[in-house]
């Protein structure tokens, strides 16, 4: 099959390789879309301690397709049947899983490799995160299960209240999904970020109430605190960017008795301070979420076949395999939120 490997740093490439033979469990899933994300930005920029196991790895980890084979012992799906994967499964049986905290396991198993024409599914995600299609749901839409499915989690975690006032900074792809279902939630929101591209997104796609350009405005805070009532401070503040120094302001933006959730990931070993006296007389709740579990990657399929959420409007282009690089330049330069690579 033809396939676009990770070679190392900025170095991936499009070529033919052997597809693996099917071990027990497993099924062969041919790629009818996938779609880029920043985690594959980044491991395209610096690699991936996680997501690269060897070398050369497969790429990308969104997707959808049809099962083209399936081993003996597969009983839940069968071959042509319309399907999306998570790219990963809870083993069930370690600490974490037995207490229910699912997205904790001890034992995810990442897949990689939706760059492709052809990607083999593992045992484990076959069985516990593997869903059959609407037949009246494209490839296209069904691809964002998965980064759908983080928000989802994020969203249902942090209790957002009809009426809540809350504030997202950072709209790529995953703040842009989450002022979505915020809204969806039926909260007032205010979505904030630097590029025009997604700034135009937050209206057409998440609804935003408000929309601030920082680069414009690239203190606000006191905005954010004008748009919610009394002026007294937001709701709920949520971070979705990823670094440390907007973790600490998102923090200031919350009203005393509100929730600050930091959904972006930092680079590891990266440190923030806050005002003990501010978050503990101001009784204000920290918290961050994690990966998704079966549960929510079967509630994103859920609100994506409703047609609530519109993911379609994310897709900034259609490219062959043989433009993910291209298109991993496109990200960097601030050019895209998501390609739809269609093998």
């Amino acid at each position: 099959m033809k396939a676009v490997l990770f070679y190392g740093p900025q170095n991936i490439k499009y070529e033919e390789t052997r597809i693996k033979p099917l071990e027990r469990g497993e099924i062969l899933v041919k790629i009818g879309a996938a779609l880029t994300c920043g985690t594959d930005v980044k491991t395209f920029r610096r690699g991936h301690p996680v997501l690269i196991k060897h070398i050369p790895s497969g790429f990308g980890h969104e997707f959808s397709g049809t099962v083209a084979q399936v081993a003996d012992d597969v009983k839940n799906v069968k071959v042509g049947d319309r399907v999306v994967c998570a790219n990963s499964a809870p083993c069930g049986d370690c600490f974490y899983c037995k207490r229910g905290e699912y997205n904790l396991c001890e034992n995810l198993d990442l897949l990689n490799g939706a760059y492709a024409e052809y990607i083999v599914v593992p045992e484990r995600i076959v069985k516990k995160n593997t869903l059959i299609l609407p037949d009246s749901l494209p490839f296209e839409k069904a691809a964002f299960c998965e980064p759908l499915a983080n928000v989802v989690h994020g969203v249902e975690r942090t209790d957002i209240k009809p009426n809540d006032t809350v504030g997202i900074i950072g709209i790529g792809p995953i703040g842009l999904m989450f002022a979505r279902l915020a809204k969806l939630k039926g909260a007032r929101v205010i979505a904030a970020g630097r590029n025009p591209i997604k700034l135009k997104l937050a209206e057409e796609f998440s609804h935003a109430d408000e929309i601030v350009d920082l680069k414009k405005y690239p203190n606000p805070e006191k905005i954010f605190k004008d748009f919610t009532e009394e002026k007294k401070g937001l709701d709920v503040a949520v971070e979705c960017v990823g670094l440390p120094e907007m973790w600490e302001r998102v923090f200031s933006c919350v009203r005393p008795g509100g929730t600050v959730h930091f959904f972006g990931g930092c680079k590891s070993g990266s440190t923030v301070t806050f005002d003990t006296t501010r978050m503990h007389y101001g009784d204000i709740k920290l918290m961050s979420v994690f990966h998704h579990t079966p549960k929510y990657f079967r509630k994103a399929l859920d609100y994506i076949s409703s047609g609530d959420v519109e993911v379609e409007k994310l897709i900034t282009a259609e490219i062959p395999l043989e433009k993910v690089e291209w298109a991993m330049q496109e990200h960097i330069a601030g050019n895209a939120i998501k390609f739809l690579v269609k093998p």
